[in-house]
């Protein structure tokens, strides 16, 4: 007896645009695709080209963002990962401005949604309505996008949604697809989602479940600024308009990189140390260390071993070189690993942090 066929997804579709905009140009996904070709065909050198690009990158937010240089390269390197970022921090630390910025500068649209309590999912994704047609007076529904079609997408205050709608999220974080009514609608490319979070104020906040949590490539801890960055905040003279930054990258250039990051090899051993990395996080392995078992009560899914190898191959690349190493891995893990690994209470009781615990792996696991 045959068993039953799974049923067959709905077919991706492309969304209409906003009334009034224009639709995507052949000419321009013509050139996307010569560009895309490209990388395909001679990666290396668009990795050449790769360093100097982010330096001009830099350089064109200098006006406008001071300081956060680790969090615009793990951004940067979330981007060309196909990954997202999780920012938290307290209000106040430009935060909308920095991810604004490299919007413009990346020559990428920005969407940004505060999240509320009253937020429904349906003001994420989009919706149908019912539209009739005066001439005839047919009526069909018309799907509407919502904010989430769009390049970089700013989820202000995550945390402060409830689950139903924060879960709007996940798949078109994890499969770049959105599903209205039946219906699958292709998000553009690049896509990614940089959600913010106030470590500070609990009140009126629903955390994050771990499926969500597990989606997101980093967690990025943004700080207050050092005294020097601080004194040229405040002794700016005017605002200097993100609408005046110039566009270093086109989205055309974008994808190239990525497809060209992607291409850059990872060694068999640097592989096994991001896996033997992530196993040692896990409480219940058998070959666990110690304070892991004593410490920990979850810890990292597969997804992170594969996010430290993608995200090394993209941190390699920008740094001029052509291939990931260890060195790679142990910058990038605190990064990966801060939001996957769940202390229990004796790690509290301890005084033991995320960080002290990866601090110790990375001391523990031999490279």
């Amino acid at each position: 007896m045959n068993s039953p066929q799974p049923p067959t997804p709905p077919p991706l579709r492309t969304p209409p645009p906003p009334p009034g905009a224009p639709g995507p140009s052949p000419l321009a996904n013509a050139w996307e695709a010569e560009m895309m070709e490209k990388a395909k065909r001679d990666p290396g050198a668009v990795l050449e080209s790769l360093p100097a690009r982010v330096a001009a990158i830099k350089q064109a937010l200098e006006p406008v963002v001071v300081g956060q240089h680790e969090t615009i390269d793990a951004i940067l390197f979330a981007l060309l990962s196909r990954g997202h970022c999780l920012l938290v921090g307290v209000p106040g630390l430009g935060k909308t401005l920095l991810v604004n910025a490299l919007g413009r500068v990346l020559g990428l649209p920005f969407s940004r949604i505060q999240f509320t309590p009253d937020l429904m999912p349906s003001d994420i994704t989009g919706t149908e309505i019912l539209e009739e047609d005066v001439t005839t007076g047919h009526r069909k529904f018309v799907f509407v996008p919502g904010p989430v079609f769009t390049n970089i997408l700013l989820a202000d205050e995550i945390n402060r949604t409830p689950p139903k709608t924060q879960a709007a999220l996940l798949e078109a974080m994890q499969e770049k697809v959105v599903t209205i009514a039946g219906k699958r609608y292709k998000l553009k490319e690049p896509f990614i989602v940089l959600a913010t979070q106030n470590p500070i104020e609990q009140e009126g906040t629903y955390p994050l479940p771990e499926a969500q949590l597990d989606r997101f490539l980093f967690e990025l801890p943004l700080t207050y600024p050092s005294l020097e960055e601080e004194l040229k905040i405040v002794s700016q003279h005017q605002f200097h308009p993100t609408d005046q930054l110039p566009d270093v990258l086109t989205q055309g250039e974008i994808l190239a990189c990525r497809e060209a990051v992607a291409q850059v090899p990872a060694a068999p051993n640097v592989i096994d140390y991001a896996v033997r990395l992530v196993r040692a996080t896990r409480p219940e392995a058998p070959d666990a260390p110690d304070y892991v078992k004593r410490w920990l009560k979850w810890g990292a899914s597969p997804r992170a071993s594969q996010n430290l190898i993608l995200a090394g191959k993209a941190r390699a690349a920008c740094l001029g070189r052509f291939n990931v190493s260890r060195e790679d891995v142990a910058a990038l893990a605190p990064l990966v690993l801060r939001h996957r690994l769940i202390r229990n209470f004796q790690a509290d009781a301890d005084g033991k942090s995320t960080y002290d615990i990866i601090g110790q792996l990375l001391d523990g696991v031999k490279a």
